[in-house]
């Protein structure tokens, strides 16, 4: 005998849960009380400050820098780092803020990236005492913002061709020339991370950071204008010219000599990426969801659609599968770190998840889809350049490949590992 699943299975309630009807598996069960609460603290300071403004901030392309000295009071900026004035919390209360923060918007997501997984991590990790304590307090709580400089024009996917050079002079002084770009919060920055080739060595085994006052001589940027994507965020060109640092502007930790210094500060935000990018999933799937109730064509709500509840059921099924594997990617962060293919592993399938989920909302949303009243186009815009910034598609699948087979294959030789 069969019976028919709309009559003997009834939907679990699933309202109780922090993430709300998506959470099909059970999600909530897999957080604490007190991350769930972070959640919700982040969550709110979104309904209430971002929701309302961010359809004109969008619109008018400004970033409201009136919001960083409140993400500075909730403790979200470098909140994963330990002493100086952060909040030293988990992976996994990291993530579970970002996804909260671009629920409301990716640039915003984007600044508390910048600011504490780039910029302050770069400083924290790699930088000298007198460093971390001269930027690091401030920074966190939003009173300084700092940027962080390694792509160029032409120098994106492949940082070790980088041409920004430092000079040391004889009496010890270094000069930085050259040009940096799609610098994110740089001309709102009080501090720029700039990566250098020093000459020492060369394909990239040179490269150093340093710690750049912006109100430095020879140091400008500009922000790029007529975007398509993250409007209500600011990214930059930075120009160097003849920037004199004292010999102390160096970040002088082994663990910055070369290219492994920055790539540590790109995993941290790509991290936050696995988690931010489902946020944005999440707010484009229920902005549908209540739309599928409240619309009315042909006599019946477009959530009695037969149609209309596949394309919910593959959106729900994603986003859930998405947030298990940044769950996954957290506790292991958490409890004795990750590799860099378990990043690139979240980050090019969850970006991959969130743009498709976007581009469904948007379509089921109709021709008022396309405007600002709705989130889902907004976000499949951020998420265009959020699937390219921090590693394009292909530069994780190499990545991935490469612990795969053990060949790295990031040239058309397939030779530099």
């Amino acid at each position: 005998m069969t019976t028919s699943p709309a009559q003997d299975a009834p939907s679990r309630d699933t309202s109780a849960s922090f993430l709300g009807p998506v959470d099909l598996t059970g999600m909530d069960a897999l957080f604490s009380a007190e991350e769930k609460q972070l959640a919700l603290d982040v969550r709110a300071l979104v309904d209430e400050v971002i929701r309302p403004n961010i359809a004109d901030w969008y619109d008018r392309a400004v970033f409201p820098t009136e919001i960083v000295p409140e993400l500075g009071r909730l403790g979200v900026l470098g909140m994963h780092l330990h002493g100086y004035g952060c909040a030293g919390r988990s992976a996994v209360e990291y993530g579970l803020a970002a996804q909260e923060l671009e629920a409301g918007d990716s640039g915003l997501r984007t600044f508390v990236s910048v600011q504490g997984s780039l910029a302050m991590s770069a400083i924290h990790k790699h930088g000298s005492e007198e460093q971390k304590r001269q930027w690091l307090p401030r920074m966190a709580a939003g009173e300084a913002v700092g940027c962080f400089g390694l792509t160029e024009p032409g120098a994106g996917s492949d940082p070790a061709s980088m041409t920004t050079t430092a000079r040391q002079e004889p009496g010890g002084d270094w000069v930085l020339n050259g040009t940096k770009r799609w610098i994110g919060l740089a001309t709102l920055a009080d501090v720029a991370v700039i990566w250098a080739q020093t000459g020492e060595h060369g394909d990239g085994r040179g490269v150093r950071g340093f710690v750049v006052p912006t109100d430095t001589p020879g140091f400008s940027a500009e922000a790029i204008a007529q975007k398509l994507s993250m409007r209500a965020s600011v990214q930059c060109e930075i120009r160097l010219d003849g920037v004199r640092l004292p010999a102390d502007a160096i970040l002088p930790a082994d663990s910055a000599l070369g290219l492994k210094g920055p790539f540590q500060c790109l995993n941290e935000a790509r991290y936050g990426i696995i988690w931010g990018v489902m946020g944005a999933a999440r707010d484009s799937f229920n902005a549908v969801l209540d739309y599928a109730h409240a619309r009315t064509q042909f006599g019946t709500p477009l959530a009695a659609f037969q149609l209309t509840q596949a394309k919910l059921a593959d959106m729900a099924v994603a986003i859930n599968k998405g947030y298990l594997l940044a769950h996954q990617i957290g506790r292991t962060k958490d409890a004795h770190g990750t590799t860099p293919a378990m990043i690139s592993t979240g980050k090019l399938d969850n970006c991959r998840v969130a743009i498709g989920i976007a581009r469904d909302a948007r379509e089921m949303l109709g021709g008022n889809g396309i405007t600002l009243e709705h989130s889902p186009l907004r976000h499949a815009n951020n998420l265009e350049s959020v699937r390219t910034y921090e590693g394009t598609d292909e530069v994780h699948q190499l990545t991935i490949g490469r612990a795969l087979t053990g060949i790295g294959a990031f040239t058309a030789a397939g030779v530099r590992p």
